[in-house]
């Protein structure tokens, strides 16, 4: 089954609305064409709203990078799946290796968040990853298989339908190391099997995976060669328009 792209760029703490602007601005002549792959940008909050006006009456998605569980309620400092919908948003980065390292998110939590993001009409972009010592000890499939576990628990079928994984080595995420095409491509074929053992062969076939992790112009086209990769999470390399072109543009 053929499965569309989605190149998805994740800003994490850089830029300003004005900054923002100015990279819409520059980025939209390069990729206005562009059809073969589903581009969605991810900002920081405070920057959704003017991008998601730069981009409008294009094709181009716009998605938060984190969100809460509850649609609102006295939780100083969070955003609700409500008022992401509202400054026009359609994803939403979950899971990031970042959060949970350094915002300490469990499995359960991020599994809440899937499901009010589900709730609300936003996809979800649940990111997985081993870290470099459960990489060099052979635990890879064992912390894919738990973070695919505590994530889709209690999960239909119909709303696996609507997710989207990233899986993101967290020993290549702003290291400069990346997978090679193969190690990524096993990691993709075993987080497909799983979808497929849970929620049947439809699912699976449908189910898009991406790869983050030093995605950048320079590597990006042998990684996308590979059939069970469908596109990818860019963080540093998405930062400058012409670097993140080149990779929607592979």
């Amino acid at each position: 089954m053929s499965r569309k792209k989605l190149i998805a760029a994740n800003w994490k703490m850089y830029k300003t609305p004005a900054e923002t602007r100015a990279f819409i601005t520059a980025f939209l002549p390069v990729v206005k064409d562009h059809t073969r792959d589903e581009i969605v940008i991810c900002p920081p909050a405070v920057c959704l709203p003017a991008a998601a006006e730069g981009v409008a009456g294009t094709a181009i998605k716009i998605g938060a990078q984190n969100m809460y569980d509850a649609e609102q309620g006295a939780y100083t400092g969070e955003i609700s799946t409500v008022m992401l919908v509202s400054v026009g948003c359609t994803h939403v980065i979950l899971g990031h290796s970042e959060r949970r390292q350094h915002f300490y998110e469990t499995d359960e939590f991020i599994h809440r968040k899937i499901k009010s993001a589900l709730a609300g009409g936003l996809t979800p972009i649940v990111c997985i990853g081993e870290l470099q010592d459960e990489h060099e000890h052979g635990k890879t499939e064992e912390v894919l298989l738990r973070q695919l576990k505590g994530a889709f628990q209690g999960l239909s079928a119909e709303q696996v339908d609507a997710i989207t994984i990233a899986y993101e080595p967290v020993w290549a995420i702003g290291t400069g190391k990346t997978a090679t095409p193969a190690i990524a491509a096993d990691a993709h074929a075993f987080i497909r099997a799983q979808i497929r053992a849970e929620f049947g062969d439809e699912t699976s076939q449908k189910f898009r995976i991406l790869y983050g992790g030093s995605v950048k112009p320079e590597n990006v086209a042998a990684l996308m060669e590979e059939p069970e990769i469908d596109g990818a999470l860019v963080g540093g390399a998405s930062l400058e328009p012409e670097s993140f072109a080149a990779i929607v543009k592979y």
